[in-house]
């Protein structure tokens, strides 16, 4: 569905718009040619289309900061929000919510920040952008992994999925982090969780879930359907947690895949439990990653980036929607190719 000749594409995050689909993606040069270069030589791209398959590629949108600054090496995976007044079509300002990391730390520690738009392409920073980051002073900082070294890229706080909450004003935030509970490292992937009035100032909060099942739950997406609540995630084969696993094993859905999979709950605050079942999209080796539901006319469709090819190389591009179906009595859901 989406190709860019001279650039991987991977991560990406949609929103409707007035008219059309807005689509922003990571991106990084082909010319890399090890794929494993990409996230640290990145930049967003973007993207628009009236039927979430034929795409007008809109160009670079925004990039990593001039240094010194908290994110001048990378700006990684985000989410889009309109709100407030402004907007080229005046249905409000465009906020991007997105992970940084600083060359000064090697890019081991991420942070959030936030920068906003007119039209939904020519982004500014809102003062240096940072807006979330853990404080030694901060008792609730406690509640996540301030961990550098070892098997992981750092200290995790990324994917930001803001949303408003439902249930009055303000702002909810989700994102991908890691607990300080646990002897297993695979057991210490969390949804963290942040709450502002105004979508500047921001109160970050224990999180939301923090199950034990995976290492990582990564680009959290969460939506409501049919009267529940979903977050959707994304995490590896090797992430699985040992009780994961036997789980799986116990319930008959097989070893373990990476892809694309979800959390269910009555409310948006939780609590959260894994879906039951084999994984939403999964596969080894990977077949497709970072799904997010979209939710259509004719229903919900997943779309994701197209991982492994059969030839073993990164594929780098993004796939067409996928239709949903969702069992009106479970609230299970499962693709329908």
């Amino acid at each position: 569905m989406l190709r860019l000749r001279d650039k991987w594409v991977w991560d990406f995050w949609l929103h409707p718009g007035s008219d059309r689909w807005h689509l922003w993606f990571l991106q990084a040069d082909r010319a890399l040619k090890d794929e494993g270069l990409r996230h640290w030589n990145v930049s967003h791209g973007h993207a628009t289309s009236v039927d979430l398959v034929h795409w007008t590629q809109e160009g670079t949108c925004f990039a990593p900061a001039e240094s010194p600054a908290w994110d001048d090496k990378t700006v990684w995976t985000g989410s889009v929000i309109r709100a407030g007044v402004g907007g080229t079509d005046g249905r409000g300002l465009w906020h991007l919510f997105y992970t940084g990391t600083c060359t000064a730390e090697d890019g081991r520690r991420q942070r959030i920040g936030h920068a906003t738009s007119v039209d939904g392409h020519a982004w500014q920073r809102v003062g240096n952008g940072l807006v979330l980051d853990l404080r030694v002073e901060d008792p609730v900082s406690t509640h996540y992994e301030e961990h550098l070294d070892g098997p992981w890229d750092g200290r995790a706080m990324r994917d930001p999925w803001v949303m408003p909450d439902p249930s009055g004003a303000g702002w909810l935030m989700y994102f991908t982090a890691r607990t300080n509970q646990g002897d297993a490292l695979n057991a210490r992937g969390a949804i963290g969780m942040a709450r502002s009035d105004d979508l500047h100032h921001w109160t970050l909060l224990p999180p939301v879930y923090a199950g034990g099942d995976f290492g990582q739950l990564e680009v959290p997406q969460v939506f409501a359907h049919g009267g529940r609540w979903y977050c959707i995630f994304c995490t590896a084969a090797e992430h699985w947690s040992a009780t994961y696993r036997e789980r799986a094993e116990q319930g008959g859905f097989g070893t373990p895949v990476t892809g694309t999979h979800y959390l269910m709950a009555e409310s948006p605050l939780g609590p959260w439990h894994v879906a039951e079942g084999p994984f939403l999209d999964g596969a080894f080796p990977c077949r497709r990653y970072a799904g997010k539901v979209v939710q259509t006319g004719s229903g919900l469709a997943l779309m994701a980036f197209d991982y492994w090819g059969t030839d073993q190389q990164f594929l780098g591009t993004i796939g067409a929607p996928i239709p949903v179906q969702c069992d009106a009595l479970t609230g299970l859901l499962r693709l329908q190719p």
